[in-house]
């Protein structure tokens, strides 16, 4: 009788060992997703005929972030700063290209803004119309913030 016992002992062990090597790879494969996703930036620019997407990744020096021509009349910059994990907060500005100098026309600002795996193209700013002073010409932007796995 005591064989028996040991031997359903040992049977058990080695079931709880190999449920706990399985529920650790399900948990390490959820978990991976989670850790090693990255935040992204994608906006959609509209100008007249002209479409965009440009993505912008996290830094940690805003100073460093370039604004991007948008067919000659507008600039836009994208400044998100955190890291690979969290985003400490997000600060969007475009521009009127005059003839002397870049102007101010629009920034929006957003503190800890969460990734999404699947947002729409929107959901982080909403649809923004900006216009120039002269001409009317018009700008239509929307951002999301991605969650994206390298």
């Amino acid at each position: 009788m005591r064989l028996i016992v040991i031997t359903h002992r040992v049977r058990a062990s080695r079931l709880i060992r190999s449920s706990t090597m399985v529920i650790g790879f399900i948990i390490g494969g959820i978990f991976s997703d989670i850790l090693f996703a990255a935040p992204l930036l994608r906006c959609q620019i509209n100008r007249g005929a002209e479409s965009r997407l440009l993505e912008f990744s996290p830094v940690s020096d805003p100073y460093s972030v370039k604004a991007v021509d948008i067919s000659g009349g507008f600039r836009f910059k994208a400044v998100v700063v955190g890291g690979d994990s969290k985003i400490d907060y997000i600060k969007l500005y475009t521009y009127y290209e005059s003839k002397r100098q870049a102007v101010l026309l629009h920034e929006a600002k957003y503190l800890a803004p969460v990734a999404q795996a699947n947002p729409s193209s929107a959901d982080l700013t909403g649809l923004n119309y900006v216009y120039s002073p002269r001409l009317e010409r018009e700008l239509l932007y929307s951002c999301a913030l991605f969650e994206v796995t390298p």
